[in-house]
């Protein structure tokens, strides 16, 4: 899965040179073995796209450690290569591993970390999240507030609206900066582009077109909606977007900072509705769904069985040769808002990029960072990685090396759908809470009728109560 557990959402993202690197999304199976490599000093000084030639630094060493994963390698390669020819003289070691945070916990603990890291906060291993819990990473605001290196504005200005202010990349709430994004998901509600230009049906705007879609969808032998049954965690690419249309920021800040009363709110309760509808009406949930795998249910969605399914901008690639029904078509409709006139949302993950406080080598760190979103660096990690970053017009500059669904719904939410960031905050250390388990999998219960929303919010409100008294504890 890529969501926010992701996927969220959600997801997502391995030699010739003699620069080694490697890049991937924390929730996907690494594709290739697990690799520790020098990169030797680059002899060419090339222009690259970047203006950081002249500049001079006092250690021109930089220990690098990369997630390894399902981007593939390729890109950190390149962009390693390229930074060199930039920057003569320097001479980049990276650690490249799909268990990276593990590999890494060892130097990290003994005071030696690397000079600059590329883990999610999900990374299994804890190592991001204990060095966020820690206050061990550094305060990066002025790579944001300085100027680009290929252009004539900040690069705050250039990373897309809404994603700089999250816990994602600020965490403490102080109006710091302490991690960069890299490549973001767009997730949502996924449709049959084909199947509903034939029909002449319109994707829902709003909660009531998406249930008053139901009639049309039995009468065409199909259910309405279906989900990765066993993996529940992907029905957060509806959750959040429907609490933000229900109590904008306000109460997606109260749902990811275990805030009290939360799931007893009217944003909660609308929020509850959708799913307590969806398992309560008629062909609304597509049959046999709860015991699904995802890629059962994206099947079955693909083949015609239900009329939409959620999941991300990977969509396309990650079931390149699933069988499908004729002329098939992915179609993104983000997520309903509740009311006319209310934006279309699309949960967004992103991936995240640090340096820890005890870098060796902040300086060459930062400029490294600048780097990454050079225009360069931005149409590398498409041609590579196949992937998106969180900067304006990325999509664009990448649009030949991704999918056209993947195309699609970047550039819907460049072009204006709402993208919703949210991130949980993290629990006490040493909580044996897995907050995320505790939100998500009880929804197996509500689809099959065994809970209902009520009692999953007395549930989840019994919850967060001990989430908070943890962390007060802890304090």
């Amino acid at each position: 899965m890529k969501s926010i557990l992701k996927k969220s959402m959600s997801l997502l993202l391995v030699l010739g040179l003699t620069a080694s690197v490697a890049v991937g999304c924390g929730s996907e199976p690494a594709s290739q073995p697990a690799q520790e490599s020098t990169a030797g000093s680059a002899a060419s000084t090339e222009a690259s796209g970047s203006t950081g030639g002249t500049k001079e630094f006092a250690n021109k060493e930089l220990n690098i450690a990369v997630f390894q994963g399902a981007y593939g390698r390729d890109f950190w390669d390149a962009l390693a290569q390229k930074f060199m020819e930039q920057y003569p003289g320097t001479k980049i070691n990276i650690t490249a591993n799909p268990k990276l945070g593990e590999m890494i916990k060892p130097s990290i603990v003994s005071g030696n970390p690397p000079d600059f890291i590329y883990l999610n906060d999900g990374d299994p291993s804890g190592v991001t999240k204990g060095l966020i819990k820690d206050k061990a990473i550094m305060d990066i605001s002025d790579i944001f507030d300085s100027k680009a290196l290929d252009k004539d504005s900040n690069i705050r200005d250039l990373i897309l609206p809404g994603f700089l202010e999250t816990p994602y990349c600020s965490p403490y709430d102080d109006g710091k900066i302490y991690l960069a994004p890299y490549n973001y998901g767009v997730m949502g509600l996924w449709y049959n582009k084909a199947y509903f230009d034939q029909k002449g049906y319109t994707a829902p705007k709003t909660w009531d077109e998406f249930f008053a879609l139901n009639e049309k969808a039995k009468a065409d032998g199909r259910a309405l909606f279906t989900y990765q049954g066993i993996y529940p965690g992907y029905l957060e690419e509806v959750l959040i977007p429907a609490v933000y249309a229900a109590g904008g920021q306000q109460a997606v800040d109260d749902f990811t900072s275990y805030k009290e009363g939360f799931w007893k709110s009217e944003a909660a309760k609308k929020t509850l509705d959708i799913f307590s509808k969806i398992a309560g009406t008629d062909n609304a949930l597509m049959k046999g769904t709860v015991a699904l795998n995802h890629t059962q249910a994206q099947t079955a969605f693909m083949q015609g069985k239900s009329m939409f399914c959620v999941n991300g901008s990977w969509f396309e690639g990650e079931m390149k040769d699933a069988p499908r029904e004729d002329g098939f078509q992915f179609g993104f409709a983000g997520v309903p808002g509740f009311n006319a006139g209310d934006p279309t949302i699309a949960l967004v993950s992103v991936e995240q990029m640090y340096i820890p406080s005890k870098s060796k080598n902040p300086e060459l760190a930062k400029e490294f960072m600048k780097f990454i979103y050079t225009d360069t660096a931005v149409r590398l990690n498409g041609e590579k990685a196949k992937a998106v970053m969180a900067v304006k017009g990325a999509t664009e500059m990448v649009k030949e090396y991704i999918t056209p669904s993947a195309y699609n719904c970047y550039k819907a939410v460049e072009d204006g759908m709402k993208p919703v960031v949210a991130s949980l905050k993290p629990v006490a250390n040493g909580s044996k809470i897995n907050i995320s388990d505790e939100i998500y999998k009880p929804f197996s219960s509500i689809m099959n009728k065994q809970m209902t929303v009520e009692e999953y919010a007395d549930k989840l409100e019994k919850v967060y109560a001990q989430v908070r008294d943890e962390l007060a504890k802890a304090q």
